[in-house]
């Protein structure tokens, strides 16, 4: 008899499954449906293109570095019209590329406008906008790096898109110049950034029957890049895009987080000032220290689940694990000053017979002090909370995305990459 043993899912199988079911099950209400429209549209046609295998390279640059000539001479046929004066592209412009791939059903390349024809602030929400909706690109440059360059990699560094960086017209540079020139490219890239010198429409000079020497096109020289891409999409090109539909589909859900904190912020803030409210009248007039403590767990564990609700975020397993050990770090240092003056009190209070009521008057500053460090604990555990929620990833893209890195080296790769994007600031938005 033989036994069937069935096999996990491969990476990219993974990926397409629970993004399907998150995407599915996904629900947004009337304000987020409105705010995040733009956000959710091109999410979904990042997913199509996972569910359709198509994988889009951005073919990015300034005005005139050869961006066209560059599809076209990887294509093999002029598609794209090119301008030896200024740049011709003046919209986005998508090519399919025959390129025969494992995993990929097709490759579109992507020529954009070019980058140095508005000002740096419009730069960067160009090459932010252009990231956001490919898998990978390939940032032209026809000289040393500029400034406008520069930039245009930092951005596309921020955003987590894997970059090649492609030095067009080589056929321009004398033999001995073109090493020191790519030298001098490679020591001011990061390690992670790749170069490659490529002639898309090289020319070379030819005699005319009146001895006149012209210029004339020759085949184009591409093939080092052309290959390099091939070897790279083969090996990676499925794993790239569906690691860049879940790094997309988890940026979506930390913008909708996002705008869930920012709406209930004053809600929070009034439900954990009842909160703190209650626990510090409980605990400056409860003459018990158990029942303060008692008291104490009591209002921090309906304060979760309060929070919890108002900002329609449950709490998974891993998540109240989390809070639970940072809780009870809190905890442990206020519970210390907390039981201190607990015992105070209490000795303060066993004292009035013999004192006569004298011992009264210094419980009452004790009480009061018991009071203001159980409002504190409320608020502290108020912002835990919603810290906690921030991180929120069960069945989610980012639960997936932590999983794949920490049992696959290829994934564990790219995230190591991408680990040096700018993380959003939470703070504002907390209660």
């Amino acid at each position: 008899m033989t036994v069937m043993v069935s096999m996990p899912p491969a990476t990219t199988e993974r990926c397409r499954q629970l993004l399907s079911c998150w995407r599915r099950d996904l629900q947004l209400n009337l304000r987020e449906q409105g705010l995040l429209r733009g956000e959710l549209s091109l999410l979904d046609r990042q997913l199509q293109r996972l569910e359709q295998r198509v994988l889009r390279i951005a073919v990015f640059g300034r005005v005139g570095v050869g961006k066209s000539s560059l599809i076209n001479a990887l294509v093999g046929q002029q598609l794209l019209e090119t301008d030896v004066a200024h740049g011709s592209t003046r919209r986005q412009k998508a090519v399919t590329c025959p390129l025969k791939l494992t995993g990929l059903r097709r490759v579109e390349l992507i020529d954009t406008p070019g980058i140095d024809e508005i000002d740096a602030a419009g730069r960067t929400r160009l090459a932010t906008r252009v990231a956001m909706g490919v898998d990978l690109v390939l940032l032209v440059i026809d000289s040393d790096l500029t400034r406008c360059d520069h930039d245009a990699l930092e951005t596309l560094k921020a955003s987590g898109k894997p970059v090649r960086l492609v030095l067009n017209r080589s056929d321009r540079w004398p033999e001995h110049e073109l090493p020191q020139l790519l030298a001098s490219i490679r020591s001011r890239l990061h390690r992670d950034f790749s170069l490659t010198a490529v002639a898309a429409a090289p020319r070379r000079p030819v005699l005319d029957a009146e001895g006149i020497v012209r210029s004339t096109t020759a085949p184009a020289q591409v093939s080092p890049l052309k290959h390099q891409l091939v070897d790279q999409l083969d090996r990676e090109g499925e794993l790239l895009l569906a690691l860049q539909s879940l790094r997309q589909a988890d940026r979506f859900q930390q913008q909708r987080q996002q705008l869930r904190l920012q709406q209930h912020r004053r809600s929070a803030q009034g439900l954990i000032g009842r909160y703190a409210a209650t626990k510090a009248t409980a605990v400056a007039v409860n003459p018990l220290m158990a029942l303060d403590l008692a008291g104490g767990l009591a209002c921090d564990t309906g304060l979760v689940l309060q929070l919890c609700q108002l900002y329609d975020m449950p709490l998974t397993p891993s998540t109240t694990r989390q809070l639970l050990q940072q809780l009870s770090g809190q905890n442990a240092l206020l519970g210390g000053v907390q039981l201190g003056l607990g015992l105070l009190k209490q000795l303060l209070l066993v004292l009035v017979p013999v004192s006569g009521g004298a011992s009264l008057a210094p419980a009452a500053p004790v009480a009061l002090a018991q009071a203001a460090l159980a409002v504190h604990a409320s608020r502290r555990t108020g912002e835990l909370v919603a810290r906690q929620l921030l991180q929120v990833r069960g069945g989610e893209p980012g639960a997936l995305l932590k999983r794949l890195e920490q049992g696959d080296p290829l994934v564990r790769h790219w995230m190591q990459r991408w680990q040096g994007r700018p993380q959003p600031n939470w703070q504002p938005l907390l209660p």
